[in-house]
């Protein structure tokens, strides 16, 4: 049934539709993650295509609640899009013959020891994710936000359909930090290279 909003605009009369629950169900907030391939600050291109902005989230397989919370998202958008994943057929594909976003740490990169012990997804999106932190202050330091993080994230899943290859994708929404974190795959900071107890000599001054 049609929930009817009329919007007076002059002589205009609007009708609109509610929101398909689908939709709503496909948008997550997660709990404490770790972020790598941080690209939050800005977007990248990759073999010429759109810049984006993108985010490894890395979810320990211990948080059952936010690994719920992801399955029953990619569901929603499976259900909310299955027009789109059947294409020109007349039936859309099952959702174990697709392509999902959620993969396995421990089989994927076995030897990344960030990886272990958690499942993860890729996000992207081509608008700079809005990042906070636990205050709601908006944080503008990109210093604070970096490969190693810990924070929660808004995620969006939605199905997609290109060329006849379908899935599941994962879309960047939010970001807020939760706590500091060993950076990864970076270089050591100063403090941790130069702290060895080095003096200067009056001789190496001079």
């Amino acid at each position: 049934m049609l929930n009817t909003v009329n919007v007076t605009n002059g002589a205009n009369m609007v009708s609109t539709a509610n929101s398909n629950p689908n939709t709503d169900l496909a948008r997550i907030k997660t709990g404490v993650v770790r972020l790598s391939y941080a690209n939050v600050w800005q977007a990248k291109s990759h073999n010429d295509g759109t810049p984006k902005y993108s985010v490894s989230v890395i979810i320990q397989k211990s948080d059952s609640e936010t690994l719920e919370r992801i399955k029953k998202a990619i569901e929603a958008a499976y259900k909310g899009d299955i027009g789109k994943l059947k294409g020109n057929n007349k039936s859309a594909p099952l959702i174990s013959a697709i392509k999902t976003p959620l993969r396995d740490g421990d089989a994927e990169r076995p030897d990344d020891e960030a990886y272990k012990g958690a499942y993860f997804l890729n996000a992207n999106s081509i608008k700079a994710p809005g990042i906070v932190d636990l205050g709601l202050a908006p944080i503008t330091d990109t210093s604070q936000v970096y490969s190693g993080v810990y924070a929660r994230v808004s995620l969006s899943f939605y199905a997609f359909n290109v060329n006849g290859n379908k899935g599941i994708a994962c879309g960047l929404q939010n970001i807020q930090k939760v706590r500091d974190g060993e950076v990864l795959g970076g270089k050591p900071n100063p403090e941790e290279d130069f702290d060895d107890g080095f003096s200067v000599g009056e001789e190496d001054i001079l």
